[in-house]
């Protein structure tokens, strides 16, 4: 595996990367996002390996069906993969997705998440807290049901309060 997992309760990995993300009217666009855009709000990010393969599919579909309740508890879910952003601009509008997914083609992100498997992204999830830090990992995931126990951990390290 490329990379090393970060440390739970330390500063997660800076994220700077290109990729696309739906706009104010809902039109998804490409975009450069970093974890400095998140600053004050809970980020699920997670890895995955490629567009349209079916255990990716049905990942960004859970995330995309429970994204309300992720909002609703101040948190925002990102995908990273080595797919670039035309690859994300068609699977974003095929499957109706409302988050952001970045490209990192070389995997220089995805090894400073302990991610990579060249040419490919792991499919790993991480959540950061409002402040930065690493508060939770997922490692080698199955995507049935992942949203749920991302939604559930978040739900508990901030008390059931939806802070």
């Amino acid at each position: 595996m490329g990379g090393t997992l970060p440390d739970i309760g330390k500063p997660a990995p800076a994220v700077d990367l290109d990729g696309v993300a739906p706009g104010t009217d809902g039109a998804v666009r490409t975009t450069h996002l970093s974890t400095a855009d998140f600053r004050g709000r809970w980020l699920v990010l997670y890895f995955y390996p490629k567009d349209f393969t079916s255990g990716c599919t049905l990942e960004a579909r859970g995330f995309q069906r429970d994204l309300a309740s992720f909002r609703a508890r101040n948190a925002e879910v990102v995908g990273v993969s080595a797919d670039d952003a035309e690859a994300h601009l068609s699977f974003c509008g095929s499957e109706g997705l409302a988050y952001p997914l970045l490209s990192d083609p070389g995997g220089g992100v995805s090894r400073r998440y302990g991610s990579w498997q060249a040419p490919f992204s792991a499919r790993h999830t991480f959540l950061i807290d409002p402040d930065g830090v690493l508060r939770a990992n997922w490692v080698a995931v199955r995507p049935s049901g992942h949203s749920h126990e991302v939604l559930a951990e978040l739900s508990r390290l901030q008390g059931g309060t939806g802070q």
